[in-house]
């Protein structure tokens, strides 16, 4: 089948599971070439066999730790993303494999003519797995979850907006905001954003029971987490797989060996540097996208000697990320530029000027910055990103011969993203980026986001990020968007190293439709989508 056979028979189910629209469908069939009726037969009851019931598959994925919890609140990478997310919730929203942003648990949505209210009419019928029916009510105290003062939460940032949420009736809710938003749907699709059930107002994360899929039957933080089919789950014919067990297998070489093995059934992120053997496998697919996530050097720009703009940039000047690419990526992924947004992203500049390796510039900020040289450590693992370690050396080689010397620091796997990220002045990080730039920038960047790594709080950058928001008018909107773009690349305290691709293997016991590129496994949302071959 090709890829784009394999595209049509894939939004020809989300169609049947109500997770498209029947015009949406038929409009690309015919521009694929398909004929109407031809195309109508894909929707017939009983056409879309692209998959089948039944069977247990064991996921091995790059992360976890002992600190992991159930509270979407805080899920700090794939391991959670991927089981507890992917696997137990649904959200208002969802992207799908095009990028595009549809209802999940919202039958449907419309804004006023402004865009700065919304309003969510949910599917009737959806029960919690506690037995619980999903109501409004559950909907305003799960995004309430992660609003107010007293909230940690990753997601609360990027809720600022939201002035009020009132229920109307049982099975609608209502969004009024403080400002025009026509991205708020995407919002609302976040990985920390799943619909939990109320109890006596306040969102019940602590049971696990949720919406999706699966049911969490056992977990064991930093080891794994068991889930077993939820027969009454709202898509219908979805899932396939009758149990799940998402392992945490930080170590790439165990990962390998595991998928050799016949002990789990798909990876990810498998080790780029043997690649060319896994592909070799006749058992094996390996499948690589490209899509926004990048790898990242976050500088905290309140701890000295960050707090200085020019060795900010010393240090940007100083990183040869071609010879990244080449020798730890092997062609797996293209340099970064100081700006987080990918380029597929709409509203995306490139920055100038490019911060390519420039020993003469880099020894130029230093000077600019008062030093003759610089001594720094840079924690590191590979936790953060596959061959961040091997990036950390190469970086060592090329600072020094800018008059910089990079002390790296190995840390453990192991509670990094509780013990390192956000933690040390200087460490590595990644993201799986955002579909949207305001959804990226109040995630990462915004003054007082929980999860700015940078802790980089720029009063224009503020100013435009809410300005943009707001704005409909897209000529304004682009200006405004590239002008933050700009202050992030001057100035900010990221430095975005590479943009990777994803890259995931399996058993050929697996079968899937097309692969959503929004977020690594499938969008996280492997459990899902997958089925046995």
């Amino acid at each position: 089948m090709s890829n784009s056979e394999r595209m049509i028979r894939t939004i020809a189910a989300a169609v049947l599971g109500a997770r498209q629209s029947r015009r949406n469908f038929l409009q690309r069939a015919l521009g694929a070439g398909m004929t109407l009726a031809a195309a109508e037969a894909l929707l017939a009851p009983g056409a879309q066999a692209a998959g089948r019931q039944g069977g247990f598959a064991r996921l091995g994925l790059a992360h976890g730790s002992s600190t992991d919890s159930l509270d979407p609140a805080g899920y700090p990478d794939s391991f959670t993303q991927t089981a507890f997310w992917g696997g137990l919730s649904n959200n208002l929203t969802e992207v799908v494999a095009d990028g595009s942003v549809r209802p999940e648990l919202a039958e449907s949505y419309e804004a006023s003519t402004d865009a700065s209210t919304y309003i969510f009419r949910l599917r009737r019928g959806v029960t919690f797995h506690n037995g619980k029916e999903l109501t409004a009510e559950d909907v305003i105290a799960s995004i309430r979850h992660h609003m107010g003062e007293q909230s940690n939460s990753a997601a609360k940032s990027i809720l600022v907006s939201i002035l009020d949420i009132k229920a109307d009736g049982p099975h609608a809710v209502v969004f009024t905001l403080s400002a025009p938003d026509a991205d708020f749907p995407y919002i609302l699709s976040d990985m920390h954003l799943p619909i939990m059930p109320s109890q006596d107002g306040v969102a019940d994360w602590v049971s696990g029971a949720r919406t999706g899929p699966f049911v969490l039957e056992s977990f064991e933080p930093g080891v794994s987490a068991k889930l077993r089919r939820n027969p009454d789950y709202f898509k219908d014919g979805l899932p396939y797989f009758d149990e799940v067990e998402v392992l945490a297998i930080p170590d790439v070489v165990a990962r390998m060996n595991a998928l050799n093995a016949g002990e789990v059934d798909f990876i990810a992120r498998p080790d780029i540097r043997t690649l060319d053997l896994l592909t070799r496998n006749p058992n094996v697919e390996v499948v690589e996208l490209t899509g926004y996530g990048h790898y990242t050097l976050p500088m905290n720009v309140t701890v000295a000697p960050f707090d200085n703009v020019h060795v900010r940039k010393a240090l940007k000047y100083a990183i040869d990320r071609e010879e990244i690419v080449r020798k730890v990526f092997f062609g797996h992924a293209s340099p970064g530029n100081d700006n987080p947004i990918a380029p597929s992203v709409k509203f995306a500049i490139d920055p100038a000027p490019i911060h390519s390796y420039d020993p003469d510039k880099a020894r130029e900020h230093l000077r600019l910055a008062g030093l003759d040289s610089l001594t720094v450590d840079l924690s590191v693992a590979n936790a953060a990103f596959e061959g961040a370690i091997d990036a950390a050396l190469l970086i060592r080689e090329s600072a020094a011969r800018c008059g910089i010397t990079v002390n790296v620091v190995r840390e453990p796997d192991d509670a990094y993203w509780g013990n390192v990220w956000m933690a040390k002045p200087w460490c590595a990080s990644y993201w799986s980026g955002r579909a949207t730039i305001d959804w990226m920038f109040s995630t990462a960047y915004a003054g007082g986001a929980a999860w700015n790594e940078t802790f980089w709080d720029h009063p224009r950058f503020n100013e435009l990020l809410a300005a943009a928001r707001g704005e409909l008018d897209e000529t304004k909107r682009a200006a405004m968007y590239a002008e933050m773009q700009q202050l992030l690349h001057d100035d900010g305290g990221a430095i975005v190293v590479v943009f990777n691709n994803y890259l995931m293997a399996h058993s050929k016991r697996l079968g899937h439709g097309v692969v959503a590129a929004n977020w690594e496994n499938d969008g996280m949302k492997i459990a899902e989508r997958w089925w046995m071959a």
